[in-house]
């Protein structure tokens, strides 16, 4: 599978492996791999790891994936398990569910669901988030991993750290983006005059956000999101600070009517892929995850 990035202006004279490891959310060392096998061009001619890239240039990048872990997702409890074994449990969480409980949330969560299907998770971290080692927003829904034995829970989350796990996003966004694929780096922290929003504000938090379209309608484009940082409702902050914010996101400046035509009740993202070394094993997994049904069908009106 073939990625192809314009290299931002952010990242002119940066060497190869490094602009390429930002833009594509792969670890530096598997791009210098990538590299060595003549899987990293630009402009159409494989370059060395150490070759410096220019603003405008089409970095491409021959991404060789570990194999997809095929199975079939089994509801339990009200969650849909992925993958299951004695460290970890892939789960693919809907919309309307958190990551975990917390104050001023009063729904369902992925801890409190794995708990009634009877899953021992890890009891790392804090009381309310054991097992958890990443979230996604309640109103996202896609893949979550989440730690069953102690040494899984210190691994990937010393994994998520180094940024070696490869976490795959797709966001419907209103606008066409100019460029069509770039970089978003801006600091993130909490909104000055609302506590439960976040933007993009002086002394926020270091975040970046890479993005390449995949199909542009009349009026939204679907996008391929990577993130290099993993801040509170990143995606949904930067999207908005491009003036493209997620469709159905009215928090961030979502066009509430058209989110009613599409017959979204949250915003168009969907983590669709989630890759990372196992933590007993040490063999490269894959998860992969297809968009709900009211993604879907919000997709199909736009294309229609």
């Amino acid at each position: 599978m073939a990625s192809v990035w314009l290299v931002p202006d952010g990242l002119d004279g940066d060497r190869v492996d490094a602009a390429a490891s930002r833009m594509t959310g792969l670890s530096r060392s598997r791009i210098e791999d990538l590299a060595a096998a003549g899987g990293v061009l630009v402009n159409s001619v494989p370059v060395a790891k150490s070759h410096r890239v220019r603003a405008g240039d089409l970095l491409e990048v021959e991404i060789t994936t570990a194999p997809t872990v095929s199975v079939v997702p089994v509801e339990v409890a009200g969650i849909s398990i992925v993958y299951d074994d004695a460290d970890i449990v892939v789960v693919d969480k809907p919309a309307g569910v958190a990551a975990h409980p917390s104050l001023g949330w009063d729904g369902p969560s992925v801890v409190e669901h794995l708990a009634a299907a009877g899953f021992r998770i890890s009891t790392s971290g804090a009381a309310e988030r054991q097992g958890i080692v990443q979230r996604l927003d309640v109103g996202t829904s896609g893949l979550m991993v989440v730690a069953k034995s102690e040494p899984a829970y210190t691994a990937l989350k010393r994994a998520f750290k180094a940024r070696t796990v490869e976490k795959t996003y797709h966001t419907l966004v209103q606008g066409l983006p100019d460029p069509l694929a770039g970089t978003i780096e801006a600091p993130i922290g909490r909104h000055p005059g609302a506590d439960y929003k976040m933007a993009v504000v002086s002394g926020g938090r270091h975040s970046v956000t890479h993005y390449q379209m995949l199909e542009a309608f009349r009026a939204v484009t679907l996008l391929e999101v990577h993130l290099e940082t993993g801040r509170t409702h990143q995606i949904r902050v930067h999207m908005q600070a491009i003036r493209h914010p997620c469709v159905g996101d009215p928090t961030y400046g979502g066009d509430p009517v058209l989110a009613a035509q599409l017959g979204l009740d949250r915003q168009w993202l969907h983590a669709v892929e989630l890759g990372f070394v196992h933590p007993r094993s040490g063999d490269p997994v894959r998860f992969t995850s297809p968009y709900p049904d009211d993604l879907a069908r919000a997709l199909a009106l736009v294309g229609g």
